[in-house]
């Protein structure tokens, strides 16, 4: 019995260092595995990471493309604002001569009219009815011309102006009046704004 037990033993660990080798072999067999796994996971990863730089760089360039085609859009809609601004002020210029070379050509066709509607409210008469309907005639005429901005030009007593008056007579300046100032206004004056319409009919001191 002793040496059956005996020789059991040595058996036993000869079994057991042959049924140990295979697994430490599979242990050292599985780590190489294992760092391929790991290498190709950072290469997987450097991967990734240099496709997104690159998607990024891509947006960077696509953003500063578009900022310029802004810059250059946001410039162009100045300028175009600014020329319709220029044009409108051109329009609106043209606009106004017109209509004041317009209300000048009408308003001196009726001049003579108004002129003679003058003289008879100033001619003597005893028909006081006919005196009072011109006169009335002559205050319609001259709320037409203020509605159309039209002005009577200052003369009388004023320095002579030839921008604003023609004169026709020299008259002996009285005591204290200077020379060159307007003693009499044979015919009136109008303007329109800066525009003169007809000049005032004077007669200046000398």
């Amino acid at each position: 019995m002793a040496e059956n037990e005996t020789n059991t033993v040595p058996g036993s660990e000869e079994e057991l260092e042959q049924q140990v080798a295979p697994v430490e072999e599979c242990q050292q067999a599985e780590t190489p595995g294992e760092e391929t796994t790991d290498k190709k996971a950072d290469r997987k990863e450097r991967k990734a990471l240099a496709a997104l730089e690159k998607e990024l760089g891509g947006i960077k360039k696509k953003l500063t493309e578009a900022e310029k085609d802004l810059a250059g859009a946001k410039d162009t809609l100045m300028r175009t604002a600014a020329e319709y601004d220029n044009y409108r002020k051109r329009t609106s210029r043209e606009k106004d001569s017109i209509f004041n070379n317009g209300v000048s050509f009408a308003v001196t066709q009726l001049l003579p009219v108004a002129d003679a509607l003058e003289m008879a409210a100033a001619a003597p008469t005893e028909d006081e009815s006919f005196k009072k309907g011109v006169e009335m005639t002559l205050a319609k005429w001259t709320e037409a011309m203020q509605k159309l901005g039209i002005e009577e030009i200052d003369a009388l007593n004023h320095p002579f102006d030839p921008e604003r008056h023609s004169a026709v007579l020299q008259q002996p300046a009285p005591e204290g009046v200077e020379s060159g100032t307007v003693l009499q206004v044979l015919q009136k004056g109008y303007r329109l704004g800066d525009k003169v319409i007809r000049h005032a009919t004077v007669a200046v001191a000398e």
